[in-house]
């Protein structure tokens, strides 16, 4: 109980820190970075992706089988535009992990000191963390959530289960990449291993709550016809989505493991 209300406790100060000028203003250099760097991409490579997915599904007789699947869901209209949706989908976890890892590398540090200033100004910071470890527990967990995000792809027809679905693999995402950034600093690589450990379910409910939010973005990508369309104007929408997200549950994350970091040294003394 304790520590749903320290969760509780991380989040309304969370909640509040989110409109101090200086963490609103941590949104605009990743949005800047995040933006230009799909909107590259999608201009140089996004319909040499359309046409390989639909010569492989044209190759595999992937039509006919997507079309009898979705006319089992009512949702036969989309199978005109399969193959643009099918490359959106999968560029949706790259758009996901690039934020996220934008965020670890120019916010979370920031975030980390804001907060440590403002509400543990005697916390001594141990470094038990790096940025190339940072960057380990971005890929390596992006890895595996690639994998399961591709695995749960059917499920983006049936809107109840795909939000409770990616609420979960985003709070495993979440909860693996934050909670190291948020003990990088101030940790040693003992606390953080102890903490990461003791306070696992609690930071990933975290994570799940924020997942959930994560997932709402990935709703727009099931407008058919119109997300085709307003590819773009979507893509930028989301990465705005996406960033303040990341920045929220980047405070919630550090306030939570911070509160709990004093806790642990104030039970060795």
């Amino acid at each position: 109980m304790r520590r749903l209300l320290n969760v509780g406790s991380a989040l309304g100060r969370a909640f509040v820190g989110q409109f101090h000028p200086r963490m609103l203003m941590l949104t605009i250099l990743p949005l800047i970075i995040s933006i230009l760097l799909w909107g590259g991409l999608m201009w140089w490579g996004l319909q040499s992706m359309i046409d390989y997915i639909q010569a492989a599904l044209m190759e595999h007789d992937g039509f006919r089988i997507a079309g009898d699947f979705l006319a089992l869901l009512g949702a036969l209209a989309l199978k005109a535009v399969l193959a643009p949706l099918l490359a959106m989908w999968l560029l949706l976890p790259l758009m996901i992990v690039t934020t996220l890892m934008c965020i670890g590398v120019f916010a979370m540090p920031m975030i980390s000191r804001h907060v440590q200033r403002r509400q543990y100004p005697d916390m001594e910071a141990r470094h038990g963390g790096s940025l190339l470890g940072s960057l380990w527990h971005a890929i390596s967990s992006f890895l595996i959530f690639i994998v399961l995000w591709v695995l749960a792809l059917p499920l983006l027809f049936v809107p109840v289960v795909n939000v409770a679905v990616h609420a979960v693999l985003w709070g495993w995402l979440t909860y693996r990449v934050m909670a190291y950034d948020a003990l990088a600093e101030h940790a040693d690589a003992d606390e953080r291993v102890a903490l990461l450990r003791t306070h696992r379910w609690s930071l990933l409910l975290i994570g799940t709550v924020t997942g959930a939010l994560g997932a709402a973005p990935s709703m727009m990508w099931l407008g058919g016809v119109l997300a085709v369309v307003f590819l773009p104007v979507m893509a930028a929408v989301a990465v705005c989505l996406y960033i303040l997200i990341f920045v929220f549950s980047g405070l919630w994350f550090q306030y939570y493991c911070l509160d709990a970091l004093t806790q642990l040294r104030t039970k060795h003394l």
